[in-house]
């Protein structure tokens, strides 16, 4: 079934929305790998240096419409850890307060990766120009 002009730019602006995000969280991780901080565990630290390949691979695969479903299920994945550690270990709540970060955030961009699994690029990708 093809989609309409509509559902072709809404799944560009999820995509390069999605993408931005995770360009943004790999940029904002990139210090790990010179100067990680002190307290924070080998585990840890190498968790968070895998995630920092992932994100901006991911990223730069939904910016082109390349490989979509694929890029949004490893992005997928790196929420569901996200959303694990920060729910497990932090104990954060569902909704974010004014004082005090929430999951709903995370919830929503797992959302939108899962939603670019099933539906993909999109006319205007990559994906769309192999066939």
């Amino acid at each position: 079934m093809s989609k309409t002009t509509f559902q072709n730019f809404a799944l560009l602006a999820l995509r390069l929305t999605v993408a931005a995000i995770f360009l943004f969280a790999a940029y904002a991780k990139l210090s790990l790998w010179s100067a990680p901080p002190a307290k924070m565990g080998v585990t840890m630290l190498e968790t968070l240096r895998i995630v920092s390949i992932i994100e901006p691979l991911g990223a730069l695969a939904l910016v082109f419409g390349l490989f979509t479903r694929y890029a949004a299920a490893a992005l997928a994945a790196v929420m569901v850890g996200a959303i694990y550690i920060l729910h497990f270990t932090m104990n954060v709540g569902f909704f974010t307060m004014p004082q005090k970060i929430g999951l709903d955030y995370n919830f929503l961009i797992l959302s939108s990766c899962l939603a670019l699994m099933a539906y993909g690029a999109g006319a205007w990708s990559a994906d769309a120009k192999q066939g």
